[in-house]
């Protein structure tokens, strides 16, 4: 990172005071994972979930302080049963393009989003059975089978579409001019690379998210973090985050600028094709190589160096904020290169063996994850691409190992990643049946206990197969124009309808 600081304090050194787009009321956001699509079903990264929540909303709301559900779009609720949920809906919502909001609505779009095989998470729905309009204010959801987190889901990734709208205008053209109730609305998208949302000003009164401060917001891409530095420093954007934990102090120097560093509900993993899937001489269906993976990574050391040190290295991939996260089931691995390598002989590689690392994250952390393969008789040759070709090599089954990040999708629940990587899906890469079976069995109980026991269990199971190995959980960094008035939330959405300028 050394020339990258270099060039930065050259340049803050050259650069006058970044002017802000106060005047234009226009708050400028770089960052660098474009979204392919940014209808919220058809991506599963987390910048498609900020601008989910920017420009569509939920039937319930959670508050991002406390996580306590409320209403959304839905203004009350109730369980009729182990598998009915029946709404009544808020009156008076209009959809951007000034559509009313109904029942219908609601029902159009769990029942769509059910049958669509473009849906990017499927696994995530798979709980719900259908969705039935009452009346106009009134709505009934069915579950195939009883599902303890539903209501989390349904607040947290089940923004609801505009029936008549969009079937009329069809899907790809619905993709290029998206259309929710949330306080931003989008301009057409030419190009992926540059977003440009503006405030709805017929967003509905009494909206848990409030009115916008802020009239406009424009989100452009860049090519990486020094990129993103640049632009800051330069005053041509106004906010970035996760730029490197080493160049915080000399954000927080500058007059100009503000940063901010706060512990979120994200981590970096490294994932094994313990199935085969990417090919049947991949050394990752090995588990003495998974488990030799697992020990050669130094990842205190590499949390600390590129994170903070009051990143967490968990066990196994959870929070504690998360229902049914029990790290005490985990098997631990210590960092231990000399017993990576006497694993690696036991599996039949006394020389080593050639692995392939694919990756979308910084250079600088897969390099010490590749040096600390290395080191231990691997020899890893890193494969690095943007997030959504990775995705996408992931639900093919072309990846032989992934370091990648998870945020839960702001599902409060250990089942949103158990089911997304465990329950055979796109994303699985172990195709364990007692495994997806511990996690089908959790997935299917109201008594609480007994489904944490049985998460425990699949925890224990992961570690114990090396299927997974948590590296760190992120401290994020955020740097913004001083002008900007902004507070981060654990669950990694920044929420920009709350921010405004001073």
């Amino acid at each position: 990172m050394r020339p990258i600081a270099a060039a930065l304090a050259l340049l803050a050194a050259l650069s006058g005071p970044a002017a802000a787009q106060k005047s234009a009321d226009t708050l400028r956001v770089s960052w660098r994972d474009a979204v392919p699509v940014v209808d919220p079903y058809y991506n599963s990264q987390r910048n498609g979930i900020i601008l989910g929540d920017l420009a569509w909303d939920t039937l319930l709301h959670r508050d991002p302080a406390t996580g306590a559900l409320g209403p959304g779009l839905a203004t009350a609720g109730r369980q009729l049963d182990d598998l009915t949920y029946e709404f009544t809906l808020r009156q008076g919502v209009t959809f951007h393009n000034g559509d009313p909001f109904s029942a219908e609505d609601v029902a159009y779009t769990v029942n769509g989003l059910l049958a669509d095989k473009r849906v990017a998470t499927p696994g995530l729905f798979a709980f719900l059975d259908s969705a039935e309009a009452i009346d106009a204010t009134q709505v009934r959801l069915r579950l195939k089978r009883v599902y303890p987190p539903a209501l989390t889901v349904i607040s947290a990734i089940m923004p609801i579409r505009p029936a008549a709208h969009h079937a009329r205008v069809g899907v790809d053209a619905y993709i290029k001019a998206p259309v929710g109730t949330g306080p931003y609305r989008f301009a057409p998208i030419a190009s992926q690379d540059t977003l440009q949302l503006s405030r709805f000003e017929g967003h509905y009164a009494g909206s848990p998210k409030g009115r916008p401060e802020i009239g406009r917001i424009v989100i452009r891409q860049v090519a990486d973090v020094t990129a993103e530095m640049t632009e800051l420093l330069g005053g041509r954007t106004d906010w970035i985050s996760d730029f490197p934990a080493d160049q915080f102090d000399n954000f927080a120097r500058m007059p100009q600028l503000r940063a901010l560093r706060a512990g979120v509900q994200r981590l970096t993993y490294v994932n094994m094709d313990a199935a085969g899937r990417s090919g049947a001489d991949n050394p990752m269906t090995r588990l003495k190589v998974r488990q030799a993976v697992a020990h050669a990574i130094d990842r205190r050391a590499i949390a600390t160096q590129f994170m903070a040190p009051e990143s967490q290295v968990p066990d196994v991939p959870c929070f504690a904020v998360e229902f049914g996260c029990d790290q005490s089931a985990a098997v631990r691995y210590p960092y231990d290169p000399a017993r990576a390598r006497a694993l690696l002989a036991e599996a039949g590689y006394p020389n080593g063996v050639e692995v392939v690392l694919t990756t979308y994250l910084p250079n600088t952390w897969v390099g010490a994850i590749q040096a600390n393969l290395n080191a231990a008789g691997f020899t890893a040759r890193v494969q690095t691409m943007t997030a959504g070709a990775a995705i996408q090599q992931a639900q093919q089954g072309k990846l032989q190992m992934a370091f990648a990040a998870w945020g839960g999708f702001a599902v409060n629940d250990v089942s949103a990643l158990l089911n997304y990587f465990y329950t055979k899906g796109s994303f699985a890469m172990a195709h364990d049946d007692d495994l997806t079976a511990l996690v089908n069995r959790a997935g299917a109980i109201n008594d609480a206990a007994e489904r944490r026991a049985l998460y425990a269990q699949a925890l224990h199971r992961i570690s114990d197969q090396a299927y997974m190995i948590p590296v760190f959980t992120y401290v994020k960094t955020y740097a913004f124009s001083r002008q900007l008035d902004f507070t981060p939330y654990a669950d990694d959405n920044p929420r920009f309808y709350r921010a405004k300028w001073q």
